[in-house]
């Protein structure tokens, strides 16, 4: 009975230990899993969070371990006594409870929040401190401006003045220019020109919005700009009305400024004041590409067959037909000609038929049509002016002109 009991006694003792050194390296396996989520290496101990978390890790590990092998003694105590009585008492195995199992990252026993805060009062190094950054306010990467806007002195005065930001986006690496601006350096003494030379405050927000490129122009290239247009008669309100109209303008050199006004000059015979005129009428003249214009000279002389001399005074009276699309200006020119039977001398006397609508054009000369009264030969009673026919409002236009009511002119354009 005696050796029995002594047996029973060794196998229990060799179960308790392999039991106890399993789950010692069970809780070791496991928390080299959870430190090797946050690997012991020079970088992740430079923060105070990070050396936090592996001394209270090693520390959990080191106590858990205590515990085992205290209980581990106490049991071969128990079993010692149990032999010299020869009363076999059944323990359960020893077993980690729910508590003693190492957290994970998602559990610490500890909260992160308070570790970092009171981490602050912990003594670091010179090197740990300088690898320490604070997060940063303005995101690294956006496809709106608007992102910005809190954390940028710039793109906030900017949309202060009405620039519109949702227009400078659409322009390729505008935002990331703007972004690089300092408002004291870069932006405030270019807005300060513009209102030296006249430009109000209500126009700078529709400038910047059409040329944000002006604000990386030299100042000294802007003001002999402006100087060249003076020294050839444009007063200093023209120069500030075109450069509100056009906003491009003062982008371009001094060189191509005198090469577009010597261009117009010549192509149209104009003297200096007419060209002035039209130009100061007309700025973008001096800011858009040049083919359209010289197609559209060509179209008149040679499809229309306009003299050169219709074709200036259309030129001074009208400016638009210059730069105006060529298919519409066709349109409107063989609709009045071929089919209204307009001669040349009548559309050169009332160019601004040329630059109307063609849709309202067509409409009021069939409506007229219709009630006989198409008639546009001066020389010939009810004779109708073809400027009145297509600058009138649709009320006076069915009063004066058509002597109808506006509803028959409605009626009319639904059987078109």
């Amino acid at each position: 009975m005696t050796s029995v009991c002594a047996q029973l006694c060794l196998r229990g003792r060799s179960s308790v230990c392999s039991k106890a050194v399993t789950s010692t390296w069970t809780c070791y396996a496991q928390v080299r899993r959870t430190t090797t989520r946050v690997p012991f290496t020079r970088e992740n101990h430079t923060t105070a969070q990070g050396r936090l978390r592996w001394k209270q890790q090693m520390r959990y590990c080191s106590d858990l371990t205590a515990k085992y092998l205290t209980t581990e003694a106490k049991e071969d105590n128990d079993k010692e006594k149990l032999s010299t009585t020869d009363v076999i008492v059944h323990k359960s195995p020893l077993l980690p409870t729910k508590d003693a199992l190492p957290p994970t990252e998602n559990q610490m026993p500890f909260d992160l929040d308070a570790a970092t805060q009171l981490s602050a009062l912990e003594e670091i190094s010179d090197e740990e401190a300088l690898s320490i950054f604070p997060p940063s306010a303005i995101p690294p990467a956006s496809t709106s401006l608007r992102d910005y806007v809190d954390s940028s002195e710039t793109l906030s005065k900017l949309v202060q003045l009405g620039v519109n930001l949702w227009k400078l986006e659409q322009m390729p690496n505008v935002g990331s220019m703007l972004l690089r601006l300092d408002f004291n350096t870069d932006v405030a003494p270019r807005l300060l020109f513009l209102k030296e030379i006249g430009v109000e405050d209500s126009h700078l927000g529709y400038i910047i919005t059409r040329n944000p490129f002006i604000l990386t122009e030299d100042l000294n290239n802007l003001r002999a700009r402006v100087n060249y247009l003076k020294s050839k008669m444009f007063s200093s309100e023209t120069v500030a009305s075109m450069v509100s109209r056009a906003p491009f303008l003062l982008n371009f050199s001094v060189k191509r400024l005198d090469n577009r006004l010597g261009f117009y000059q010549q192509q149209l015979s104009l003297s200096a004041s007419n060209t002035r005129n039209i130009v100061a009428r007309l700025p973008r003249l001096l800011c858009g590409s040049l083919e359209p214009v010289k197609e559209n000279l060509k179209v008149c002389e040679i499809e229309f067959g306009f003299k050169k001399n219709e074709i200036q005074h259309i030129a001074i009276a009208v400016p638009k037909v210059l730069t105006a699309n060529k298919r519409k200006l066709t349109q409107i020119f063989d609709y009045l000609h071929n089919t209204m039977k307009v001669p040349h001398y009548l559309i050169t006397k009332f160019p601004q038929v040329l630059n109307s609508k063609y849709l309202r054009l067509r409409e009021r000369h069939l409506f007229l049509e219709y009630l006989g009264k198409a008639q546009y030969d001066p020389t010939l009673p009810n004779y109708i002016s073809l400027d009145r026919l297509v600058s009138l409002p649709d009320e006076t236009f069915c009063t004066e002109l058509a002597s109808a009511t506006l509803e028959d002119f409605y009626m009319f354009q639904k059987t078109l």
